[in-house]
């Protein structure tokens, strides 16, 4: 990707200019949605269930509430605010009458989108230290998992947002992808062990299982060849959307 990244930091300094007018609008409801399902699920349902991948489930679920609170702040971000500012507001319009270029207003939303991604991911890890779920110091290693797994969400929204038509479907995107990704992906418990063997490969076709089961081997400080597998997973797939979302925003703001 040909990237200017003074002009990409432009970019983002623009939404981040923005956002610091709306910032306690916007930060509520990603932040809380998981510090939610941490209180109710966690602690509610957790005080039936005594144990949950040999933890207690408070804090088997931690972990991946953290991935789901990136997944949350990027995909918020790359899907109705990045379709506003191109179709309602054209700012990417006034952006190319400068000498900033399509690959560098990609960059400069990846920028964007990923330090939303720091906020959130980050504030939410720090409500489970605050919860006493994250055993420290070996639960710092799941802190790059956190930009991780917003690098690829926030390739994978941009790659749906820049392709579809009309906002309404982004409806289908958070509902019939988004959601089942949240309920079946190792967050509330381990899908693996529900599945038949011919069936394993289907979970691990779900993007937001890599990053949850990384980021809950840091936790519980238990490390093998299938969190190398995780890393690949996401490095790879972010890489191949970003090379999807290239093409959508070159197509769109050049022709």
């Amino acid at each position: 990707m040909s990237v200017s990244w003074p002009h990409a930091v432009a970019v983002w300094r623009r939404n981040a200019t923005m956002y610091r007018r709306t910032w306690k609008l916007n930060i509520l409801p990603n932040f809380f949605e998981p510090v939610f399902y941490l209180a109710a699920i966690g602690i509610g349902v957790g005080a039936y269930i005594q144990q949950m991948g040999g933890t207690s489930y408070a804090e088997f679920l931690a972990p991946g509430l953290v991935c789901v609170a990136a997944m949350n702040g990027a995909s918020f971000e790359v899907t109705y605010n990045v379709y506003v500012r191109l179709h309602h507001e054209h700012i990417y319009d006034a952006m190319l009458t400068s000498p900033i270029q399509a690959d560098d207003v990609l960059a400069g939303e990846i920028l964007w989108a990923m330090t939303r991604v720091m906020i959130y991911g980050g504030s939410f890890f720090v409500a489970v230290v605050l919860f006493g779920l994250a055993p420290l110091p070996q639960a710092l290693l799941a802190l790059p998992v956190i930009p991780l797994a917003g690098l690829l969400f926030a390739a994978l929204g941009l790659a749906f947002t820049l392709r579809i038509p009309g906002m309404d479907l982004f409806s289908f995107y958070f509902t019939l992808f988004l959601t089942p990704l949240f309920l079946f992906s190792d967050v509330f418990f381990p899908i693996q062990e529900r599945l038949s063997g011919g069936w394993s490969w289907l979970a691990e076709a779900l993007p937001l299982l890599h990053p949850v089961r990384l980021a809950r081997s840091a936790f519980q400080g238990s490390w093998s060849w299938l969190q190398v597998w995780d890393l690949l997973y996401l490095l790879g797939a972010s890489a191949a959307l970003l090379a999807v979302a290239r093409r959508a925003i070159r197509e769109r703001l050049t022709s």
